[in-house]
This record gives C-alpha cells, structure tokens and sequence, in this order.
C-alpha cells in the first residue's frame, strides 16, 4: 500500500472515531465528509441547541504533496500526535493552521 493510501486510511479512521461522539447538548450529529479523489477529509458538526443552529468543522485534513495538511484541528488533544502513533513520520504531518513562519518552530513539516 503507497503511502497516500495509508494516509487515506489513517485519515478516515481517525474521523470515524471522532464522529462517535456525539454532544451532550442539543440534536447534533457529526457528518465525516470525505473527499479521496480530492484529498479533502472534515467531520462536521450539523443540528440544533434549542433554538440555535449548529454548524462547524471539528476537524478538517487534506493531503497535499504527499505530506497529511491538518488544516484544522479542533479536538481537546490534537490529532498530530495521533498520526505520528499511527506511524506517520513527523515529516510529513504539516499543521496548517499555523502561519507558515511559526511551523518551524512545532516540531513537524514546514509545508
């Protein structure tokens, strides 16, 4: 298996976990969106609190270069460290949510 399609899977694995949770306020329900020709992978979040909609991303990845890009990343742990337990080698895990001039200082790829 290439290393895309490892990433493909790890990607999908770890948004399948995270669509498991469900919150403990309002009719809410996770959504993985996913996008293998593309890239592109998110959970959503979609529903009601009362009488307030609910509408975000959790977690939103794409692959790009051969490297995993966490565009966004809004679990209480970080998902990074998750790939890397996985296997994936720090290299090629990019945390885009970080300007480009501080991503040398975390400690995983550049771009």
């Amino acid at each position: 298996m290439g290393e895309i399609n490892k990433y493909q899977t790890y990607i999908e694995d770890i948004l399948s976990q995270y669509a498991q949770y469900t919150p403990a306020y309002g009719d809410i329900e996770m959504q993985t969106v996913i996008d293998r020709e593309r890239n592109h992978y998110q959970l959503m979040t979609v529903g009601w609190n009362k009488y307030h909609r609910i509408r975000g991303c959790v977690i939103h990845v794409d692959i790009k270069n051969n490297k995993i890009w966490i565009q966004h990343d809004g679990t209480k742990h970080g998902i990074a460290n998750e790939f890397v337990e996985k296997g994936v080698p720090k290299d090629d895990i990019v945390l885009a949510f970080h300007p480009p001039y501080k991503r040398q200082y975390t400690g995983f790829a550049v771009d």
